[in-house]
């Protein structure tokens, strides 16, 4: 196959003629870095090879764009990337940047967990959720909340007096509370604990 054409178009990607037909649309740097130009010739082999390089370039590319706005863990990262590539070249591409260190489950996994027992208040259990759903393993999950030791009951006093305080006295309302306090991950029993020395102050 025969290079007859390569047309720059927008967000950096080029059109690939082979044969004087449309053959790939293709990241620019990738195409230029490889060294084809018009009139080289590709076998199969080599034209895989190209496709393969610069998808994979331009997968990078979104991947550090992504990251550069704020961070995602290695399953949330992939899942962005295979909207626009192949699943395999996004394996690569986040396995390239974990082993740069520009993603990290774990280092993610602390920054989250901080974020929701402390600003969030949600409980152990609560947060261990929330992480899993970002895609991290419960391995990582646990381990990382490990590091938050905290008193469950606290937890719940300090959210009684700055949501529920109000909410405690007519039997509805305190329902109402229990349930949304279960959904954050509390257990009946530190529910009722708080509860009960809430009233009691």
């Amino acid at each position: 196959m025969k290079v007859t054409d390569i047309i720059p178009g927008r967000k950096k990607l080029s059109t690939l003629y082979l044969d004087g037909e449309i053959a790939a649309v293709l990241d620019t740097n990738a195409l230029l870095e490889s060294g084809v130009a018009i009139g080289s010739t590709l076998d199969d082999e080599q034209y895989s090879e190209l496709v393969s390089k610069c998808e994979y370039s331009r997968a990078k590319e979104k991947a550090l764009f992504l990251l550069g706005i704020k961070d995602y863990s290695k399953k949330q990262l992939h899942d962005k990337l295979i909207k626009e590539v192949s699943a395999d070249t996004a394996d690569k591409v986040c396995e390239r940047l974990e082993e740069l260190g520009l993603i990290n489950d774990e280092n993610y996994a602390r920054r989250l967990a901080h974020d929701l027992i402390h600003i969030k208040k949600l409980s152990e259990m609560g947060a261990l959720y929330k992480l899993i759903e970002k895609g991290i393993s419960r391995d990582v999950c646990e381990s990382v909340l490990e590091e938050f030791e905290t008193d469950p009951v606290e937890q719940i006093i300090e959210l009684i007096e700055k949501k529920y305080i109000n909410k405690l006295e007519d039997e509805k309302d305190r329902r109402r509370t229990v349930a949304a306090l279960q959904r954050m991950g509390y257990s009946w029993s530190d529910i009722k604990e708080a509860i009960e020395r809430e009233i009691e102050n």
